[in-house]
C-alpha cells in the first residue's frame, strides 16, 4: 500500500467512525495536528502510534507499514484552490518576508526548523466571532559560516 492509499483508507475509516482528529489523537497519545499529518501521508509514524491508529480505526495492519514508511514530502505546486488553505498561502506570501525579517532581527541569520517543531491549533472564542489560533514552534537553526 503506498501513502496515498493509505490516506484515502485512514480518512474514510475516520469518516465511517465519526471520530475528530482530537478523538484519534486522545487514543494513540500523540497530538491531532501531528496525527492528521501522518494520516494525510505527510509525516511518518513509529511502528507503535501506526499499530494503535489501525486499531482504533479499525484498518488491516498493511495502513500501519505505509503509516511507517518516509514520506516524499511534495505537494501540488499550484495556487491553492481550497479557501481555507488559500489564506494560510495568501499569508505567507503577504508576511513571509516580514516574519523572516523580524526572526532574523530577534535570533539572527538563520531559520526555523520544520523538523524540531510542533504545531497547534486552537479555538478562542471571542463576542465579535470565534478566532483561531495558529502555534508554530520551531527550533531556530542559525546559518554557519566556515
Amino acid at each position: 500500500m503506498d501513502k496515498l492509499e493509505m490516506r484515502h483508507t485512514l480518512l474514510a475509516a475516520k469518516a465511517r467512525k465519526k471520530m475528530s482528529w482530537d478523538d484519534i489523537a486522545n487514543a494513540v497519545g500523540m497530538s491531532p495536528v501531528w496525527v492528521a499529518s501522518a494520516c494525510y501521508g505527510m509525516n511518518s509514524s513509529s511502528a507503535d502510534v501506526a499499530h494503535k491508529l489501525c486499531d482504533v480505526l479499525e484498518v488491516d495492519s498493511d495502513v500501519a507499514t505505509a503509516l511507517t514508511a518516509f514520506p516524499t514530502k511534495a505537494w501540488d505546486e499550484a495556487i491553492p484552490q481550497d479557501p481555507f488553505i488559500y489564506r494560510l498561502y495568501e499569508v505567507v506570501g503577504v508576511y513571509g518576508e516580514t516574519l523572516k525579517d523580524v526572526v532574523q532581527e530577534r535570533f539572527g541569520d538563520g531559520i526555523m526548523s520544520a523538523i524540531d517543531f510542533t504545531m497547534a491549533v486552537d479555538k478562542i472564542e471571542d463576542p465579535k466571532g470565534d478566532r483561531v489560533l495558529l502555534t508554530l514552534n520551531g527550533k531556530f537553526l542559525p546559518y554557519k559560516s566556515w
